[in-house]
């Protein structure tokens, strides 16, 4: 497992890279491609890659954009082939000039919402916050109001990038509902597509700390496990051998009663990674009813303890910001509905 040096108070920290003052405008060449300020970007496929998609291929190209956002630039006709309009799932064939017009900033459908939010760590580029348990990060069907965009649209007066769409203003990952702690923002499109090429890239250092059912066994480890979408339940995620690779360290840090504080280290950032990474080693979180609900309900008939909530919480993240270079840190403290179980499930 990797080995980090945890800073203990709440918000960020910075090392200065001594290279380059905050003030100096970003260089193109700092991001995947110089159309931010270009305005477009063309270049010429080299090779006929007949089993693959267009969209994927553009993702190896732009390793800031989600496919998702890819995909949405093609079928807007912001990404041509030939100067025509094509499809995500084309072929790339040599020869083939696809060109990259950024759409213009349109005002994120969202509405502002006055809602308070911790913020560890703020500038012109980024904003970094302590997502509080129970908060969607972006719109979405059943969740339109009262989300991390909304609060956000408000406190940064609708200054977010515009990469990840109008619904999703800013955001370059997410946290399920009910996992709290740190949380990256990007307020501009530079700063979104170098954090984005970070994550991409597995630069970001992402710890976690987690309750879970049981005792894992060994009391370290590395769980290594393809993931992918559940084929029988859609909404859901599971290990599948033909899914994508997935990769989480972990530690233990204090035996609690019939379960365990564990620390655990985020090096890929698949959907749900943590929750079914221990659901598939049979040390589900504690909380977590989707993926343990069995484990938790024989739990709590033992202890008669119940979780408020799958108890998960990202409690460091260190990435490099994207203007000055400085390695930035950043913590969040435990909750207090996390503290007071661990005190609850201490012997």
């Amino acid at each position: 497992m990797e080995k980090y040096e945890e800073k203990r108070d709440a918000g960020c920290g910075m090392r200065d890279a001594g290279e380059t003052d905050p003030r100096t405008p970003i260089p193109a060449s700092r991001f995947p491609f110089s159309t931010i300020s270009e305005g477009n970007k063309t270049f010429v496929i080299e090779h006929t890659l007949p089993q693959e998609r267009l969209d994927v291929f553009l993702c190896s190209k732009l390793p800031g954009i989600s496919r998702g956002a890819i995909q949405r630039l093609i079928d807007e006709g912001h990404i041509l082939v030939n100067g025509e309009k094509t499809k995500p799932a084309a072929s790339p064939h040599a020869g083939d000039a696809v060109s990259l017009r950024w759409p213009e900033l349109r005002p994120a459908e969202a509405q502002p919402e006055n809602i308070p939010i911790p913020v560890l760590y703020e500038d012109e580029d980024v904003i970094v916050v302590n997502k509080p348990a129970g908060m969607v990060v972006h719109p979405s069907d059943g969740h339109q109001e009262h989300t991390l965009v909304n609060a956000l649209l408000h406190h940064c007066k609708g200054q977010l990038s515009g990469i990840g769409g109008v619904a999703r203003p800013g955001i370059i990952h997410r946290l399920d509902m009910d996992t709290s702690g740190c949380l990256i923002v990007a307020k501009n499109d530079p700063a979104h597509l170098a954090l984005g090429g970070q994550f991409a890239e597995r630069e970001v250092v992402k710890i976690y700390h987690a309750i879970v059912c049981g005792e894992p066994t060994p009391e370290t480890g590395d769980i290594r496990a393809p993931i992918a979408r559940n084929p029988s339940q859609r909404k859901k995620m599971a290990v599948i051998d033909s899914g994508r690779d997935a990769w989480t360290s972990y530690r233990t840090l204090k035996r609690l009663k019939e379960s365990t504080l564990v620390e655990m280290v985020l090096h890929t950032g698949r959907t749900h990674q943590i929750r079914i990474h221990f659901k598939h080693i049979g040390f589900p979180l504690l909380g977590d009813t989707v993926y343990g609900k069995r484990q938790n309900t024989i739990f709590k008939a033992s202890t008669g303890f119940t979780a408020a909530r799958q108890m998960l919480h990202a409690l460091n993240i260190t990435f490099t910001h994207p203007r000055t270079k400085e390695k930035i840190k950043c913590h969040a403290p435990l909750p207090e509905d996390f503290q007071s179980a661990i005190e609850a499930l201490s012997p």
